[in-house]
């Protein structure tokens, strides 16, 4: 049994990869392949469709691996719409990923045209994905009219800050019963485990790995933390405390 779904998809691995900034194709495939991810992000704004495949990013994705069309570039809602549309088309399913951006300097999300996009897209039949700020009620929201799951943001996209505001995820987590992929900021493999630790669903980084110095040895990286991490959430940390306590039992020990 798989272990999480998203809308009509399973998925075993949590690790959620980009396609962007490698410094060539045939990086991203190696880098790809070592992450062990299931899932694939697009920027179909940014696939040049007049090419051969072999010439653009599509020829250089691991066979088998899901391809998660996202609408990145756009700052409307006509554009997101369309966009999604030719994503559907192209690769015969309607799960997306859907990003409005607001402001071009920080890449922020704009929160009403994202809500608004995901509704019709919702209605339309797709399965959505929104990237959306660390806004609780946002999330609540794009959860009640029907995305398979919600995408807050860790920090700014490419950014590598890592978490910046751990208290509004975890609040997401606690308030929403879909599943919550951290999307944008995570520079390292400590920033993917921390994630995790919280209970992130899952996690989608492209700049984190693509720009790495070795961008091959980055993808086992985060691999490895997310895997970390999730493991650590579901085992359980031992309670924070002031003072220390020994490590093993004092009952019973001899007396000399």
């Amino acid at each position: 049994m798989a272990e999480y779904q998203l809308g009509s998809f399973a998925f075993d691995s949590r690790l959620i990869v980009g396609s962007g900034k490698y410094e060539s194709f045939e990086t991203q495939l190696e880098a790809t392949k070592v992450s062990e991810a299931e899932m694939i992000t697009v920027a179909l704004r940014r696939v040049p469709l007049d090419v051969p495949k072999s010439e653009n990013v599509l020829g250089f994705i691991p066979e088998g691996m899901t391809v998660l069309p996202n609408t990145a570039g756009c700052y409307n809602v006509a554009d997101a719409i369309t966009t999604a549309q030719l994503g559907r088309e192209l690769f015969d399913h309607g799960l997306v990923k859907l990003e409005v951006i607001g402001d071009e300097r920080t890449l922020f999300p704009d929160v009403a045209a994202t809500l608004e996009a995901a509704r019709i897209l919702v209605d339309d039949g797709f399965e959505v994905l929104p990237y959306i700020t660390d806004d609780p009620v946002a999330c609540q929201r794009l959860e009640a009219m029907g995305c398979v799951a919600v995408m807050p943001l860790a920090a700014p996209i490419g950014s590598g800050l890592g978490i910046r505001n751990p208290a509004n995820l975890r609040i997401i987590l606690e308030t929403v019963e879909c599943p919550v992929i951290v999307d944008a900021g995570v520079g390292t493999a400590s920033d993917a485990a921390e994630a995790m630790e919280l209970g992130a669903t899952a996690i989608l980084m492209n700049t984190g790995i693509a720009g790495a110095k070795d961008a091959v040895k980055m993808a086992e990286a985060m691999k490895l933390g997310v895997r970390g991490g999730r493991l650590a959430y579901e085992a359980g940390r031992i309670a924070r405390r002031l003072y220390a306590t020994a490590s093993s039992p004092l009952d019973g020990l001899a007396d000399f």
